[in-house]
């Protein structure tokens, strides 16, 4: 469905519409653009924007269907830009990502939403409240989306960064590491920050070509030169949240690890306390196999102290196993 339509000139937001043809040619006859914001649109609801427009038909499907990497691609009549915002869930400590698909032309923007996260409408509003920014016209639009975009990227990063704390703080725990829970949540936090970084990940290539600093005219079309400084600033902040990213994956197999090598250690000192108390066991065992029959005075038939003699050296081979494993640390 449309979300918003309007025109812009010189920054300030002139009319609302819903006549995308008239809005075009009046945006492109005084010098402004059309900014329309759908979400979700249906296939036929976007099939006359696309015309209105003259979108590519490729971007079009990928419009409609989502499910895109970020990417960035043009055409000859627009460029076309695929962003993942991230959403960080507190409650469940999950993330979850949406898309935003934009289209960039002469004289319009045409801005797609996937899922419930990073609505445009702030952005918007923030932009119809910096008035010389808007005034650059669609590349401005361009530029606060995909620096809102990376400025949450930022925020999530951090939050991810406090529950990797949190999973280490209880891997090294005296008793928390043991718990059977352990290992799963470490599990699935390695999946948020595959998530995460399905999202940071592919759009550093988009930025990085959008930041160009080569000669004059090669930058990317339908995009102002003047520009490349702000989203220079963009890409260098991306490259701060991969570069988290990749630290983040790094740690969390890291913490995987460790948390195996310390179940490993405790199973391994179980067996070894198993084993004592076994060996310890197996004496009076094969002592009582031996004189355990039923005749008087054993062990020798008719030994009248060789029942207590047999307690007592039960007795000594016990306590000698018990201070031989205690020294070796079995026990």
């Amino acid at each position: 469905m449309i979300v918003d339509c309007a025109v812009y000139q010189d920054g300030r937001r002139a009319e609302d519409t819903k006549d995308l043809s008239d809005a075009l040619a009046r945006a492109r006859a005084e010098g402004g653009f059309v900014w329309l914001g759908l979400h979700e649109p249906s296939e036929s609801e976007f099939d006359h924007v696309s015309r209105e427009f003259g979108l590519h038909p490729l971007a079009v499907e990928d419009a409609l269907h989502a499910h895109q990497r970020p990417k960035l691609e043009v055409y000859d009549d627009s460029l076309f830009l695929v962003f993942k915002p991230v959403v960080y869930e507190s409650e469940s400590d999950a993330v979850s990502s949406g898309e935003v698909m934009v289209f960039l032309g002469d004289a319009f923007v045409v801005t797609v939403r996937h899922g419930e996260g990073s609505p445009l409408t702030a952005v918007r509003h923030r932009l119809e409240d910096e008035l010389e920014l808007l005034a650059k016209g669609p590349t401005a639009v361009l530029y606060a989306i995909a620096d809102a975009t990376v400025d949450h990227y930022l925020e999530v990063s951090t939050e991810l960064v406090t529950d990797l704390e949190e999973l280490e703080a209880e891997v090294f725990s005296p008793d928390g590491g043991g718990s059977r829970n352990t290992a799963s949540r470490i599990y699935r936090f390695k999946r948020q920050v595959l998530e995460f970084r399905r999202a940071t990940g592919p759009l550093a290539p988009p930025m990085t070509r959008l930041a160009d600093t080569g000669a004059p005219g090669s930058g990317v079309p339908f995009v102002d030169e003047r520009a490349r400084p702000f989203f220079r600033d963009v890409s260098d902040h991306l490259t701060r949240v991969n570069e988290s990213v990749e630290a983040l994956d790094r740690l969390v197999s890291d913490v995987l690890s460790a948390h195996l090598a310390q179940m490993s250690v405790r199973q391994n000192d179980d067996m070894r306390k198993i084993s004592a108390w076994a060996a310890m066991a197996a004496v009076p065992t094969m002592i009582a196999g031996i004189y355990g029959m039923n005749f008087d005075h054993m062990p020798e038939l008719h030994w009248v102290w060789s029942y207590p003699a047999v307690i007592g050296v039960m007795a000594v081979l016990e306590v000698l196993l018990y201070r031989l494993f205690k020294r070796r640390g079995w026990l």
